[in-house]
């Protein structure tokens, strides 16, 4: 981070999840930022430094706006998908304010995944074979010719809801037939996409992107079903972790060039340049060839928390020099050790969370550095890089009530360590969760399980 003095700036993050506190949190430690608005925010960002939650919906785009001009903010930076898909960035832009994020038609890549499909398709970029429907007759058609397991999504956003993999022909077609004609996930499944399953391991990759140049974010894997060992349905996320060993130099490259690159070229062809962050949900075969499962146009959560843990460069130099067109020309700086979240969840999330229960055990003073847990845990010590916590508690679905924090959603919080491997990362995290509770409270204890047995396999190797 710099040590050249800059003018005090204000910054607006839109958004009120774990991914928005992680944003947050990051900006505000720039010492250029002297103040970061957060609509709407959570009862986590109320009380982080120089931070001010605004009780504006994110999907109000003409309020966000006029706070936007009130507030004379400099810098606005969207969190979640619906304000982007709704064209939020086009109507900031229209009115000479700063903003970062990609266009509405951009960010058809995620808001609409038939047209994601067909544009990995006519650009060449490996992903699964899919048909598109709207109606059941047709969608039960072509699933009785392919081959279970098989994956049926919901065209429109879904909360990261919409997917349902399938392990036979007639669970397809009732799936297909509940989204068609049964108004599952609304009008976001009103069309379709059926794909091939594909098999391997998932990551993560996300990156920045400006108008010349992309570059890649730490690499992440998350974990979307609900319990442990992979079972139950499919939610939002329920932890992540950085790096993913999946992911090693060779194959970053590789995701570069067959992926990341085609992509934004292919965007800026077809009149639609891409600047901001772009995740691509990879499938890594058992050859080690990557496969596009999903495109987001921000962040992922939960993977954000644990990387924005590790990162010990200005996220805010990073985000200027993508507007400027080559996020190359800063790049990120990364703390060595590896991070890890495990995020904690209301009874009866993903279909029906309880709400409103008082959280005990969030004493923020608990959030500490490495002092006392060993050296190889501390921080690098770098000259003009933060220091990063060891644990740090990031809120998504609470709320202030009072001076008593409550639950106010799905999946309320995500608790994020570091530490000198995955493994230790996991143990630092549960510790902490272990200590924090309310009724029904619950979260996954095996976040990292494979890159726990590469590491475990690793040192029997060396042993």
């Amino acid at each position: 981070m710099s040590n050249t003095p800059h003018r005090a700036r204000t910054l607006l993050v839109i958004g009120g999840g774990g991914r928005e506190h992680a944003l947050v949190w990051s900006l505000a430690r720039s010492p250029e930022v002297s103040r970061v608005l957060v609509a709407p925010g959570n009862a986590g960002t109320s009380n982080e430094p120089k931070v001010e939650n605004l009780p504006i919906a994110d999907h109000d785009i003409e309020a966000l706006a006029l706070i936007a001009k009130e507030r004379k903010v400099d810098l606005t930076v969207v969190g979640p998908e619906t304000p982007l898909v709704a064209g939020i960035v086009d109507h900031f832009s229209a009115q000479g304010l700063r903003i970062f994020g990609p266009s509405a038609a951009a960010a058809r890549l995620e808001g609409s995944k038939s047209f994601a499909k067909d544009f990995l398709a006519r650009h060449r970029i490996p992903t699964a074979a899919h048909g598109v429907f709207t109606r059941i007759e047709d969608a039960k058609a072509y699933i009785e010719k392919r081959r279970a397991p098989i994956v049926i999504k919901a065209d429109g956003l879904a909360a990261g809801k919409g997917v349902i993999v399938a392990r036979s022909n007639n669970q397809a077609i009732e799936a297909a037939r509940e989204m068609l004609e049964g108004g599952a996930f609304g009008g976001a499944g009103r069309t379709i996409v059926i794909e091939d399953f594909l098999a391997g391991e998932e990551a993560s990759f996300i990156c920045v992107a400006g108008s010349q140049g992309v570059v890649p974010l730490a690499s992440a894997q998350d974990h979307k079903t609900l319990l442990d060992g992979d079972e139950g349905p499919n939610t939002g996320g329920m932890g992540a972790y950085s790096p993913a060993p999946v992911v090693d130099a060779r194959l970053s490259d590789r995701i570069m060039r067959e992926i990341i690159h085609p992509t934004l070229q292919g965007l800026a062809a077809e009149g639609m340049p891409y600047t901001g962050f772009l995740y691509a949900g990879l499938m890594i075969d058992p050859d080690g060839a990557p496969h596009v499962i999903e495109f987001n146009c921000r962040l992922g959560d939960p993977e954000t928390q644990p990387i924005l843990l590790r990162l010990r460069s200005s996220l805010l130099d990073l985000i200027e020099a993508a507007l400027a067109g080559d996020p190359a020309k800063n790049p990120p700086e990364w703390d060595e050790r590896a991070s890890l979240g495990v995020v904690m969840a209301s009874e009866g999330y993903p279909e029906k969370p309880r709400k409103g229960d008082v959280i005990h055990g969030l004493d923020e003073s608990q959030e500490r550095t490495g002092e006392g847990i060993g050296e190889e845990s501390g921080g690098s010590g770098k000259s003009g890089e933060v220091d990063n916590p060891v644990t740090k508690v990031f809120h998504a679905g609470t709320a202030l009530q009072g001076d008593r924090v409550v639950t106010s959603g799905g999946r309320v919080l995500c608790i994020c360590a570091l530490g000198k491997d995955v493994s230790e990362a996991r143990r630092i995290a549960l510790d902490r969760a272990d200590g924090i509770q309310w009724p029904g409270a619950f979260f996954r204890r095996d976040i990292g399980h494979r890159a726990i047995a590469r590491e475990e396999a690793r040192a029997k190797k060396i042993g």
